[in-house]
């Protein structure tokens, strides 16, 4: 699960800023939502806030990169409904069965 190719790790750090472009996106519609829901100008503001406040530490928003945590990152990209099964399709046969198995085991 540690020894990541050197394929895998450069599509890694292809698709990264991607998937979290697409994420931050995907935030940003719902924080309209929130701003364009009924109630007070305070109160949407911090509800906006602490919604933020949770946001930034999911890696879909920020992950510190190294080739040694990819596992674990792709790992919690998957959790959090940053990405899907189907974003890993161009990685190794290997790495994507790791992940498949800790999957299957805890989720």
């Amino acid at each position: 699960m540690n020894n990541i190719s050197k394929s895998d790790w450069q599509l890694f750090n292809k698709l990264l800023p991607k998937w979290q472009e697409r994420y931050i996106n995907r935030l940003n519609q719902e924080y309209k939502k929130i701003l364009d829901s009924d109630g007070s100008a305070a109160n949407k503001f911090w509800k906006l806030e602490k919604r933020i406040k949770a946001d930034r530490k999911s890696p879909g928003v920020i992950v510190e990169v190294s080739k040694r945590s990819i596992f674990q990152t792709l790992l919690q990209l998957i959790s959090e409904k940053v990405i899907t099964d189907e974003d890993l399709s161009g990685f190794s046969k290997e790495l994507r069965d790791d992940i498949n198995t800790v999957i299957k085991q805890f989720g």
